[in-house]
């Protein structure tokens, strides 16, 4: 089982950012996403800056891949995702048709916002150049596994096993919105909130959580427990989301647990501590997401 980190989903300041992958090269992940994913206007990073990252992540071994937004609003939207697109030197995620359309005929990652929950469709992508797939993260353990077993056996498969859960995207920005700014003059408030702003019922229960026009669980999905039966089902990689804080941890203590390396409880319970939200896996069961299922979740 290998371990992949995620794209940045949050908006830091440029030398925390700089930092933070400095200290990805030592880590034992296998796969590294990078690039901007949520809005256009975090700019704090230029795309040559990327490509900087990308080339001493290589360098340390690591595969590298970039990854295309979500949402492509407009016509700069549109050169950016070809800049990533004809880089030239790493692997694309492509997350929105757009993008895998231009990607056609080249190796390519079928990121998690495509929309993949059938075979025909996954066949589909792989005729275009998909060579691995990330399942939407509602997607069930289940449904996962049947896809798994109706494709091609060196379609290599990715779950999102660590990290608040994208669940949508929208042309509005809700963190502007928060602090009743327009959308174009936002203030770069995302910038504020590492690891995004809570968003609270009436009764002060956290719900979602809001991080510029992408709208998250508040909740931290943890999948290290349900590592055989994610194996069982047919995934390669377990995905692993940046965090402001512990993410190194995070990813030590996941490497543990793929070799074996650490008790399950052990591992669970500092897993616990380091996660900015309850655990919850109920999407993995085919349940509510916000639900936490597994006995062994602390």
């Amino acid at each position: 089982m290998q371990l992949a980190l995620g794209p940045l989903l949050y908006y830091w300041p440029r030398d925390q950012v700089l930092n933070f992958y400095a200290d990805v090269v030592g880590w034992p992940v296998d796969t590294v996403y990078l690039g901007e994913t949520v809005c256009s206007r975090r700019r704090e990073l230029r795309f040559a800056d990327w490509m900087d990252i990308g080339l001493a992540l290589a360098d340390a071994g690591k595969e590298v891949v970039f990854s295309t937004m979500e949402l492509l609003e407009s016509d700069a939207d549109l050169r950016a995702m070809h800049a990533v697109v004809d880089n030239g030197q790493f692997r694309v995620e492509a997350n929105d048709m757009a993008a895998a359309s231009r990607l056609a005929g080249r190796p390519f990652v079928a990121g998690p916002f495509l929309n993949v929950y059938n075979a025909g469709t996954l066949a589909v992508l792989a005729e275009m150049g998909a060579t691995r797939w990330v399942a939407p993260v509602e997607l069930s353990r289940e449904g996962i596994a049947a896809i798994v077993a109706e494709s091609d056996p060196a379609l290599e498969t990715e779950v999102f096993a660590w990290g608040r859960l994208p669940l949508a995207v929208s042309a509005r920005c809700f963190t502007a919105r928060y602090y009743n700014l327009r959308k174009d003059q936002c203030e770069f408030r995302c910038i504020e909130h590492p690891d995004g702003l809570a968003l609270d019922t009436q009764d002060q229960r956290h719900f979602l959580t809001l991080n510029g026009v992408q709208t998250q669980s508040a909740g931290v999905q943890n999948l290290a427990p349900m590592l055989d039966e994610a194996r069982a089902a047919g995934i390669r990689m377990l995905r692993l989301s940046p965090q402001a804080r512990g993410t190194a941890d995070v990813v030590h203590l996941f490497r543990a647990i793929v070799d074996g390396a650490e008790p399950l409880a052990s591992a669970c319970t500092h897993l616990a501590a380091l996660a900015v939200g309850e655990h919850v896996d109920g999407y993995w069961y085919g349940r509510p997401g916000l639900q936490r299922i597994h006995e062994d979740l602390s």
